[in-house]
């Protein structure tokens, strides 16, 4: 009984870390991120998802002053930019294949099964990308990005929450500890 309640336990791990994303980035190794003391937020790109990019930008100021950034449009000493895209992505098709062994007596054998799942409603669910960039305000030079990915079938507040969670996983790794 406890080789079958570690297995359940196991296979339920696999498939919650299956389920979570990890946020990537990429910086300039050789920036100074200790000298970084505040920031503004430059003009987001137009949007199909206004909502979003509002969620974002909140959560963004709200993420990097919790961090001790002060927002300050006159002299920044890093400017920050996102982006958001929202794609569809095909669902799984649902086909299943099990294969299954087991004993009874003195007896023994082995199965195979398969199933289908049925759709229901659409085919397709959507991701939306949020990236967001550290930008050196006097060279220009891109010196921190960050990404993270989501689905979502509504919007809504279950919506909202993720795009928070989104930006908090992002700009949980800005700045880099070297």
């Amino acid at each position: 009984m406890g080789y079958r309640h570690f297995a359940s336990l196991l296979v339920a791990v696999a498939l919650l870390s299956a389920c979570s994303s990890k946020p990537k980035n990429d910086y300039d190794l050789n920036y100074d991120f200790t000298a970084l003391r505040s920031f503004t937020q430059l003009t987001p790109q137009p949007t199909d998802d206004p909502l979003s990019a509002q969620r974002i930008q909140v959560e963004i100021n709200n993420q990097l002053t919790q961090k001790g950034f002060v927002e300050n449009t006159a002299s920044p000493d890093f400017n920050v930019a996102y982006a958001l895209l929202t794609q569809d992505k095909p669902k799984d098709s649902g086909l299943s294949i099990g294969l299954g062994t087991g004993t009874f007596g003195n007896s023994g054998g082995i199965g195979i099964g398969t199933s289908v799942g049925v759709p229901l409603g659409s085919d397709t669910a959507k991701i939306q990308t949020i990236q967001i960039d550290i930008v050196d305000p006097k060279t220009k030079a891109l010196i921190w990005r960050g990404s993270d990915s989501y689905d979502f079938d509504a919007g809504g507040n279950e919506k909202a929450q993720d795009t928070a969670k989104a930006v908090n996983r992002i700009l949980a790794q800005f700045p880099p500890k070297k």
